[in-house]
This record gives C-alpha cells, sequence and structure tokens, in this order.
C-alpha cells in the first residue's frame, strides 16, 4: 500500500472558517444526513486483507477525515471510493446510488470528483485549460473539441471556461488562468489541481493528501479552503498531516491494519486510547 508515515495525532487547532472543534460550523443545526456511505468494505489482494469489514459514512456538507498510521489502509479506501479498487465484500453508495458497478470515469456524472497526491497537470496546456479538463464531463461536444475551436463547440467552450475561471478564482487562482504549470510554485500547481476537481461541481470531493509538500504557511490557507469548501460539498479528506485534520474535520475515521479502530470528532478521537497505540505503539495500561 502507498501510505505515508504518519506523527503522532497533534492537539487540536481552531477551526478555520469559525468551525467549531468536532461540531458543525456555527448556525448549521443538526448534523446532515449521510451522502456517502460505506458498509462492510473488505479488500484482499493475494493473502492480504487491506481492507476489513470497513463501514462508515460521509455527511453533506461536512469535512470527513480518514487517517491511521503508515500501511493502514487509507490508499486502498480511496481507491474503492474512487472506483480503481473493487472491494471483495461490502457495498458503497452515493445519494442513494449504489457505486460497486460504476468505472471510475462514471463517478463524475454523479458528482464525485477527486485530487490526486501529485499535481498531474498538462504541462503544454495554460492553467485555464488545465482545469477546463475537469469540467469536460458538462461539455455536450467533449473538451478536445472546444479547446480546438470546432464551430459546434463554441457555446461549450464558453461553459468550459466561465466553469474554469470560477473554480481558479474559488482557490485563489484567478490571476494564474493565462500561466503554464511549470511556471508556478508547487503549493500553487496544487491548487491548481484542486480547481480542476471542482470545475465539475461536485457533490462529493476526495482529497488525496493535499497537504503534501506544502510549506506550514501555505498550510493555513490550504485548512482555510477545504473548511470554505465544505459549505458547497461533502470533502473526504485522507492526510497523514494530523495538524490539518484535527484543524478541518467535523469528523475522523481511523484506520490501523485495514480497520476502523475509531470514529468520531478530532477531540473524540484524539482521546481514544487505541488510537494513541495504533501511532506510537504504546500499549494502554489500564491505569
Amino acid at each position: 500500500m502507498n501510505d505515508d508515515s504518519s506523527p503522532a495525532p497533534a492537539q487540536a487547532a481552531a477551526r478555520p472558517g469559525g468551525r467549531t472543534p468536532g461540531g458543525t460550523p456555527p448556525g448549521l443545526g443538526p448534523d446532515p444526513p449521510p451522502l456517502l456511505e460505506v458498509h462492510g468494505v473488505t479488500v484482499r489482494f493475494g493473502g492480504l486483507t487491506a481492507l476489513d469489514d470497513v463501514s462508515f459514512h460521509a455527511p453533506g456538507r461536512q469535512v470527513t477525515g480518514i487517517i491511521g498510521p503508515n500501511g493502514a489502509g487509507k490508499t486502498t479506501l480511496l481507491n474503492v471510493m474512487c472506483g480503481f479498487v473493487r472491494p471483495d465484500e461490502g457495498r458503497l453508495s452515493f445519494g442513494g446510488t449504489e457505486l460497486g458497478r460504476l468505472r471510475p470515469h462514471q463517478l463524475a456524472a454523479l458528482g464525485i470528483t477527486r485530487t490526486l497526491q501529485g499535481v498531474g497537470l498538462f504541462r503544454r496546456l495554460s492553467v485555464l485549460e488545465n482545469v477546463m479538463v475537469g469540467a469536460q464531463g458538462q461539455a455536450r461536444a467533449g473538451f478536445w473539441s472546444a479547446l480546438g475551436g470546432l464551430p459546434a463547440s463554441d457555446r461549450d467552450e464558453g461553459r468550459l471556461r466561465a466553469r474554469a475561471r470560477d473554480a481558479l478564482e474559488q482557490v485563489g487562482a484567478a490571476g494564474l488562468a493565462d500561466v503554464l504549470p511549470d511556471q508556478l510554485a508547487y503549493g500553487l500547481r496544487k491548487r491548481v489541481a484542486l480547481a480542476r476537481a471542482l470545475a465539475a461541481r461536485p457533490r462529493l470531493l476526495l482529497l488525496d493528501e493535499p497537504a503534501g509538500g506544502l510549506s506550514e504557511t501555505e498550510l493555513g490557507g490550504l485548512g482555510d479552503l477545504i473548511s470554505g469548501l465544505s459549505a458547497e460539498t461533502s470533502v473526504v479528506l485522507v492526510e497523514h498531516r494530523m495538524d490539518l485534520v484535527m484543524a478541518v474535520c467535523d469528523t475522523v475515521v481511523v484506520l490501523d491494519f485495514g480497520r476502523v479502530i475509531a470514529r468520531g470528532t478530532p477531540d473524540e478521537v484524539q482521546a481514544d486510547p487505541a488510537v494513541t497505540t495504533a501511532y506510537l505503539g504504546v500499549e494502554d495500561s489500564g491505569e
């Protein structure tokens, strides 16, 4: 598995954007109903059980964090949610639609998009054109026809460009539309990659270690951005930076050796002895 090693859980910080620790944003009332539901998912690779009876749900307009030490199964779980890995047992549903038989490219039509651990941008396309790729599912004539300026695609091109510009503005990168990706610092390229995922206007956004490679200064801005996104979409965050997870997540699910060992608010998870044992290898003495 490709999970990066993870430090022990850090103390919860104040939530960016006015989010209260372990709760919903002020004024929103009770937790919304589940949007993504994962039931009893088990994945085996030969004789290795990568995920063992994993169940959790992600409500709409909240941030759900998936954490765990190296080898816990985080990457495998994300790949199951994206359709890249088919579970041997269990099922997934999104807004009442079963996901088990859908291929990855079909998920965008349902409103599910993801980012990669890297950036995966096209070097010879501008930032704006890269973000337009993320909205291609809404193009009637197709992205490449729109980009080539074929007559039938004029309206598509305008629609794609408008969505791409909105997404760039959403991540604070509106002024970078005409720049090539290689001209940008890594942190800005990651924002462009996030804008590409947002261009499809997803109902569920899957973030794969968005903090990787960012400086401490950039990390604070990313936290504010993720908190803001949850006002419009459900976010599932797979991340090894505990300071970010504890700052932005409403609910945290902890994996260890492919099993869910804890779930709850950031404060509840940090106080769970099983989580400390998983991260630090410290046995609970019962005292």
